[in-house]
């Protein structure tokens, strides 16, 4: 998935220590990301290479953090190079890029990137807030609010029946594969009880011998995917919420429709079935 990025080393601790020129720059655009591209890979631009054009480069920073010990720090309103190897993306690259573990940065760089736009002024009482120096929040010099990362708990649900795993595809979305029954954890529920309440609003099926999986960050969509697998319990007649969903249909195990990549959670949930079954 696209965590998975051994040997390489992230982390994340909030150590806003000031960048050096061998630093890593995140700079975004909206929906857009700067990278510097090597032999056609993904890369990003150090500090030595923008300090030149930008003369206040190492005062207007956040850090975010770390990869094999190299510090990444979101920058804005900056200068770069109008060379053939820079290039504003759109960061839907990071769902394909290479390498891994750089895909991974910027996709988690661009999560950090929208929180602390949204997180600008305070909810509470409009004042700017102030980026706090111990930990990653920021809080109101007036009213004391404090605010931490979003992060949006999902599940994602292998609903089985026998040798057979329920598929489905979304409605109205540009994503056209098939995936798994999904949705966002409510207030005051757990995500037991979200596996079955999606279940039930999407396909009108009752799930039982709830199993967790596997979790994974998803960054694309500030979330953190918590995978199960439940199985039919009662009839298994799909009723569809056609809102939600363009189609759901049941497949028996070997004949499930699925290329193997290295990037969701949802495509290792149906490749784990299509292999292992139940077992």
């Amino acid at each position: 998935m696209i965590q998975d990025i051994e040997p390489h080393q992230f982390r994340n601790e909030y150590r806003p220590k000031p960048p050096e020129r061998g630093s890593y720059i995140l700079y975004y655009r909206k929906k857009q990301v700067l990278i510097k591209w090597e032999e056609g890979k993904i890369a990003f631009p150090k500090f030595s290479d923008l300090e030149a054009d930008n003369d206040h480069l190492y005062e207007n920073y956040t850090y975010l953090f770390s990869v094999d010990g190299d510090s990444y720090y979101l920058l804005h309103n900056i200068v770069f190079p109008s060379k053939e190897n820079y290039s504003l993306e759109n960061t839907e690259i990071f769902r394909t890029g290479e390498p891994r573990h750089l895909a991974f940065a910027g996709i988690t760089g661009y999560q950090l990137y929208n929180w602390y736009g949204i997180r600008k002024y305070c909810g509470r009482c409009g004042t700017l807030m102030q980026h706090s120096d111990k930990e990653r929040m920021v809080f109101c010099p007036e009213c004391n609010n404090m605010e931490y990362p979003k992060i949006c708990p999902a599940v994602i649900v292998g609903v089985t029946h026998g040798n057979r795993l329920l598929m489905s595809k979304y409605a109205n979305r540009d994503f056209a594969k098939y995936a798994l029954i999904a949705g966002f954890t409510e207030i005051g529920e757990t995500v037991e009880d979200t596996v079955r309440r999606e279940v039930m609003e999407e396909v009108g099926l009752r799930v039982g011998n709830v199993k967790y999986y596997k979790s994974q960050p998803w960054a694309f969509t500030d979330t953190i995917l918590m995978g199960f697998f439940a199985e039919l319990e009662g009839e298994e007649t799909i009723t569809l919420d056609r809102e939600e969903l363009a189609m759901a249909e049941w497949f028996e195990r070997e004949d499930i429709p699925v290329k193997e990549t290295n990037l969701s959670l949802t495509n290792e949930m149906i490749i784990h079935f299509k292999r292992n079954g139940n077992s």
